[in-house]
């Protein structure tokens, strides 16, 4: 594959999302600045803390670049925090939080609690024939989605079973959980499929 994959470096397990990206054959670069951003046919957007990361990509000058992007169609990829980033709605966000926006949900910052709340468990996903082991770390869940979103992926037992943790809307996608995490590629094999089929 010739494309190029960025993963936005303001804040966040950046590494990881560059390792498995690596795996897959994939050009995979961190993106800290506008001409690194040019260059790119798809963006992951990385776990870490949503409100931090909004502030850095402003501060780095990358958040209006972004957005632009994700408007002409840029294929793009949120994990956790990432998910919240590309939310066009946030409950439970602070006041002033922004977010990149694109998708058409509402998400529910650190729904699963608080980092000692943290869990593991596999998921049914669409588009792959065997479950998905995800680790959810302080992780937001969608609480609503529009008839554009195509959930991939909901949470199978326990408290938060029905849930919401995958979703798809064009050339967007997001996880609540961190694929990037534990070494199976599937789920970022997925979204390189997306930036091969974006123009």
């Amino acid at each position: 594959m010739n494309r190029t994959v960025g993963v936005l470096a303001v804040q966040g397990d950046v590494r990881e999302h560059v390792r498995m990206l690596d795996g897959l054959g994939v050009r995979a670069v961190t993106v800290r600045r506008t001409s690194e951003l040019d260059a790119c046919d798809g963006l992951v957007i990385p776990g870490g803390e949503s409100t931090t990361m909004a502030k850095l990509a402003r501060t780095f000058d990358l958040f209006e670049p972004i957005r632009h992007r994700l408007k002409e169609g840029m294929p793009a990829f949120g994990t956790c925090a990432g998910m919240i980033m590309l939310a066009d709605r946030i409950e439970d966000g602070t006041a002033d939080q922004e977010t990149l926006g694109g998708l058409d949900i509402t998400v529910r910052r650190n729904a699963f609690g608080r980092q000692v709340d943290s869990f593991e468990g596999d998921l049914a996903f669409s588009g792959l024939d065997a479950p998905v082991h995800a680790i959810f770390i302080r992780a937001p869940w969608v609480e609503a989605v529009s008839d554009r979103v195509e959930v991939l992926a909901r949470v199978d037992g326990g408290e938060a079973a029905g849930r919401i943790v995958a979703v798809r809307q064009g050339s967007l996608m997001a996880t609540s959980f961190h694929p990037e995490v534990g070494g199976d590629p599937r789920v970022h094999r997925l979204f390189v499929d997306l930036v091969s089929e974006a123009e």
